[in-house]
């Protein structure tokens, strides 16, 4: 089956496009630049032409600090890109699988959230995140949001690699310690993503609706920067260990308020799909060795690392 990938560009997107032949499908990557979704021409254009029997959307405006005053930027991606997309796919009859996020919540509470819980997104981007999530199920019955958080990986910017950025260049850091949420590793995300287009593939349906995944266990950011400069250190990535310090929140501002909890309760997503969460230590691992070996590789080829 051709699936049509939207936001190949970004973490998730990129990772899909690469597995996908693992799993006998054929992705058909579009970064925003080759197929912009706020276009409902593009989209219709592209179906057209290519014909896919389903369409995983990882494109969103994810600038978090500039939403707030990109406003209509973000929404034009997150909103409108998501029910043009609905739409389309509901005309060509295909299903529609989404990305969303914790942003959604306030992040005011101490239990994980459940996917009944009330949303009430205190930021641009989260405000636009929701509207998409609410544009697709009015659009289009056959779709499946999946909600994440704290997302890393090898490809494109994330908080993995500001950290090692940082622990390369800094003897002591300051991490913030009172926000908790769930890193998952955007490659994690796209392997169940292209596990349940290959079931779409081989059955016809899915059970559609709003699910949770992310890595497991809860942590802050302060503990997830002291892991990866745990394994970092001893895959050789670091030459030292920097010194870590917790932050409160209030000692680091930015534009967007981040939610102090992001905690997901994945638990409808594996009754429903029977595939759990990952824990994050072990996915971790898995990019810092891949962003090991990619940073060796200019090496042995005799090419100086700037």
């Amino acid at each position: 089956m051709r699936i049509l990938v939207c936001g190949a560009g970004g973490q998730v997107g990129h990772e899909v496009v690469n597995r996908a032949p693992g799993f006998g499908l054929v992705a058909l990557g579009r970064n925003r630049q080759q197929l912009d979704v706020s276009s409902p021409e593009q989209i219709a254009r592209e179906i057209q032409e290519q014909r896919p029997g389903l369409i995983i959307n990882a494109a969103a405006y994810t600038h978090v600090d500039n939403a707030e005053t990109h406003a209509e930027q973000a929404y034009a991606v997150n909103r409108d890109g998501a029910a043009n997309l609905a739409a389309a796919a509901c005309q060509a009859g295909i299903p529609l699988l989404h990305l969303s996020t914790d942003y959604v919540f306030a992040g005011d509470a101490r239990a994980a959230y459940r996917e009944s819980d009330h949303t009430a997104p205190t930021g641009v981007y989260g405000a636009s995140k929701l509207a998409g999530e609410q544009a697709i199920a009015a659009r289009q019955p056959a779709h499946l949001i999946l909600r994440t958080s704290w997302v890393y990986g090898v490809h494109g910017h994330n908080f993995v690699k500001t950290m090692l950025r940082l622990g390369r260049q800094r003897d002591a850091l300051g991490v913030v310690s009172d926000q908790i949420g769930c890193p998952t590793q955007a490659g994690s995300i796209a392997g169940v993503l292209l596990e349940l287009a290959s079931r779409y593939a081989r059955q016809g349906t899915l059970e559609w609706g709003l699910y949770h995944y992310s890595g497991q266990p809860s942590c802050s950011w302060y503990d997830f920067a002291g892991e990866i400069f745990r394994q970092a250190h001893e895959l050789g990535l670091i030459e030292r260990l920097p010194q870590l310090s917790p932050i409160l929140t209030a000692q680091y501002p930015t534009p967007a308020r981040r939610p102090a909890w992001s905690v997901l309760d994945c638990s409808r997503f594996e009754a429903a799909f029977g595939l759990a969460p990952r824990d994050w230590h072990a996915d971790l691992g898995e990019v810092l060795v891949e962003l090991s070996r990619l940073e060796r590789r200019p090496l042995e080829a005799g090419v100086r690392r700037a």
